[in-house]
């Protein structure tokens, strides 16, 4: 995996291969998506390694991205909005506290848009359809390990930086039911866990 540091720290959550990872699965669950709106926000300077590696990533799968954007919770219509008008085919989250934050919102706008959305850290249990990220109860274990070692006189600038070695896919089959998708069982069977 490739790193991104964008500063030092003891963990970096966004490797290329991560990324290109969820456009895959993606393509696995909608085989002939050819167009698919990222959610991100400009005013999250974080997000840019992200949106590089999944214009990269969709310009491998021959898939053209829209870019609709949201910097708070009520610009969020107005993006899956843009997403319908373009005729996006699903809609991938980029990892910002501002979804997160606002994930069962988001989840809901997906719902009544009938848009399949693909989530990196957790929210399939919000009412997404997929999530694929670093697991995040790791990294604070991780984190951990780290203030352990600071605590006992490590210097924080000697320490590695890591990046996250165990990833997460929850996919809600609920959710994929209500939007009349069936799932490969070749990627259920690689589901940490199935909401049902």
């Amino acid at each position: 995996m490739s790193t991104a540091r964008t500063s030092r720290s003891s963990q970096t959550i966004i490797g290329d291969e991560y990324i290109g990872k969820r456009l895959e699965i993606v393509r696995e669950i909608i085989p002939g998506v050819s167009r698919i709106a990222v959610l991100s926000n400009p005013a999250n300077p974080g997000l840019v390694h992200q949106l590089k590696a999944t214009e990269d990533a969709a310009r491998t799968l021959g898939v053209a991205l829209q870019r609709p954007e949201a910097r708070h919770a009520d610009e969020l219509e107005r993006a899956f909005q843009a997403a319908r008008n373009g005729r996006a085919g699903a809609l991938l989250v980029l990892d910002d506290a501002v979804f997160s934050t606002h994930r069962a919102r988001i989840a809901s706008l997906a719902a009544a848009n009938r848009l399949p959305t693909f989530y990196g850290l957790r929210s399939a249990e919000a009412g997404g359809l997929v999530s694929y990220g670093p697991n995040l109860l790791e990294g604070f274990r991780s984190a951990a390990t780290y203030v352990d070692k600071i605590l006992k006189g490590a210097k924080p600038a000697d320490l590695p930086v890591e990046q996250p070695t165990k990833f997460e896919l929850v996919i809600n089959l609920k959710t994929a039911k209500a939007l009349g998708l069936t799932i490969p069982p070749s990627l259920l069977g690689r589901a940490d866990e199935v909401i049902q």
